[in-house]
């Protein structure tokens, strides 16, 4: 992926190195991946389950940070994914009659205090919708590769762009419909729940950056594609469950299946049509 060639973000606040860390000598892989299957990408409240396996550890804010030192490879990474993420969803708000207002991405080390709450590094990258903030921390990408499979540079822009995809949807009051259906009963979590819709459509609008960004700039290179499906199916609901508890239990799911994500991730990537990423009518997910 030659991600060099997209324009840098002035929207990434950097904590790293500003307090916080771990209580109680941080998280055992064990238990980061046990909170991986439980919360990745940030469905249902995963703040307070990650709170009680970190020991409520918290850290510094967004405006604590700075701006991140240019001679940062791995922040400039981060900071070319999320321009382009506003340069794609600029062009489509604006096509819509509309204007987009992009999030600020927060890069962190060990734990951050969000809007949403505190989380440590073992939550993964997340939104919070009440701050309208991405929270990332790098050695994350390390770890899903060791240990959940997937990596690689567009890989990991997909988990960016997952997360924005969530901020998309706060934009377009997407959640708040979703969090209207809970109060009145509606199922959250399940096959067929809206945490499971919620997380499709948020991978459906990280394909359809993937095709605008990929028709704008030629960036991505042989191979690229298919290690994005790659952690995609890398992160089902369904995989997910059977490493960590032997079995699938359907009833459990918040994000989806494999071929679920795999499914909508392609949806958006071979359209570009954020009208196609419509998970909450779909009959078959």
């Amino acid at each position: 992926m030659r991600w060099k060639a997209g324009r840098r973000s002035d929207n990434v606040v950097d904590v790293r190195g500003r307090g916080g860390g771990l209580g109680g000598g941080g998280l055992s892989i064990g238990a980061v991946v046990v909170a991986l299957a439980v919360s990745f990408f940030t469905g249902v409240n995963p703040l307070q389950i990650l709170g009680l396996m970190s020991g409520g550890s918290s850290g510094p804010t967004a405006e604590q940070g700075a701006a991140p030192p240019e001679n940062d490879e791995s922040a400039n990474f981060v900071r070319s994914v999320l321009g382009v993420t506003e340069d794609v969803w600029s062009g489509i708000f604006q096509a819509s009659g509309s204007k987009y207002a992009a999030p600020r991405l927060v890069l962190f080390g060990g734990a951050v205090q969000s809007g949403c709450g505190g989380a440590s590094a073992s939550s993964g990258p997340f939104y919070c919708p009440l701050d309208r903030q991405v929270y990332l921390d790098m050695s994350f990408f390390k770890e899903m590769e060791a240990h959940l499979g997937g990596g690689g540079e567009f890989a990991d822009a997909y988990v960016i762009a997952h997360e924005v995809g969530h901020h998309v949807q706060t934009l377009l009051g997407i959640s708040d419909k979703a969090e209207n259906a809970q109060r009145r009963g509606q199922s959250t979590a399940g096959s067929s729940g809206l945490s499971v819709r919620m997380e499709l459509q948020a991978d459906c609008f990280a394909g359809v950056w993937a095709y605008h960004a990929q028709q704008k700039l030629q960036w991505l290179d042989s191979g690229d594609v298919d290690k994005a499906l790659s952690t995609a199916s890398a992160i089902g609901d369904d995989r997910l469950q059977r490493q960590t508890q032997g079995r699938v239990v359907p009833d459990a799911f918040t994000h989806g299946t494999s071929a679920q994500r795999v499914k909508w991730f392609r949806t958006g990537f071979e359209s570009g049509e954020p009208n196609r990423c419509d998970t909450f009518s779909a009959a078959t997910l």
